[in-house]
């Protein structure tokens, strides 16, 4: 969760008009708060395999264990749903698959069991959380100097690239802007399709995490990929962080965690999921 904790503040920073000879950053973060928008509604359609693999290292920087999970990921009432499907890249035991198979009932069946009402405030608490995201992101074009550094060539096509360096003395609205003031970043955008297709980021302050039970310290790294998915919608494809972190203030933790997003798969907008023992006919996904 973490990993996306990351994302969420330095993944939409992009798109710029085509015919701008000397593209100004500022007008690129705008405008890629805008599109990243769509970018978010869209992706509820998506179903897709995540797999995480850490490899914890050890105080001179040699990995000493690595373990890897991988998932199912589905969209269960608005929210993503992650079923375990493979631990060490190997299928789960009966037993565990059948734990697993048993908890997304459980999450499924409580989804549609919901009255209107209790649906009503699910929906409206996590309406209140996406607000209080979009109030932060909005408040990047504003807490960064950027600069654009360069050019490049991803995935084969053109991409700006841009520089973001925390504003000194700045001091923001939205819940903890503070936040923002912690991380540096840069950001290649692709020319044609004004979207972000990478960002490298790095924590400069501490970041603590659930009332300071847990810490990042600086340097914390991470670099994130997207591409284009079915012609019109930018999904994630490849994590990397580099962790530097305390667990209760104690305890240090180094670790470099690798995140792939594959197999997305677009549902009908009739189909829908039953738990394990019911059955249905409904059309296959679209790919």
């Amino acid at each position: 969760m973490k990993l996306r904790f990351f994302c969420v503040f330095f993944v939409p920073m992009v798109v710029m008009p085509a015919q701008s000879a000397d593209p100004d950053p500022t007008v690129i973060l705008r405008r890629s708060l805008e599109r990243d928008r769509l970018n978010t509604v869209r992706a509820k359609d998506y179903t897709y395999t995540q797999r995480a693999e850490r490899r914890d290292l050890d105080s001179k920087g040699k990995v000493k264990n690595i373990e890897s999970d991988t998932f199912d990921v589905i969209m269960i009432g608005e929210r993503p749903y992650s079923r375990k499907i493979a631990h060490n890249d190997k299928p789960l035991s009966d037993k565990e698959a059948g734990k697993a198979q048993q908890e997304f009932d459980r999450e499924l069946r409580k989804r549609q069991q919901e009255n209107p009402e209790q649906r009503r405030k699910r929906l409206a608490e996590e309406e209140k959380k996406r607000e209080e995201g979009r109030a932060l992101l909005a408040e990047i074009p504003d807490a960064f100097l950027l600069k654009l550094v360069g050019t490049d060539s991803v995935d084969g096509h053109a991409a700006w690239i841009i520089d973001a360096q925390p504003r000194p003395g700045y001091k923001g609205k939205a819940k903890r802007w503070e936040l923002l003031t912690k991380f540096k970043g840069r950001i290649w955008v692709d020319q044609q399709e004004y979207q972000w297709v990478r960002v490298e980021a790095e924590t400069i302050a501490p970041v603590s995490f659930g009332w300071v039970l847990a810490r990042l310290d600086p340097g914390a790294k991470l670099t994130f990929r997207q591409a284009r998915v079915n012609s019109e919608v930018w999904l994630p494809v490849h994590a990397v962080t580099h962790v530097d972190a305390r667990l209760g203030l104690i305890k240090k933790l180094r670790a470099d965690v690798e995140v792939t997003w594959k197999d997305y798969r677009k549902f009908q907008t009739d189909s829908r999921l039953v738990p394990a023992g019911e059955t249905v006919n409904e059309a296959p996904p679209q790919r």
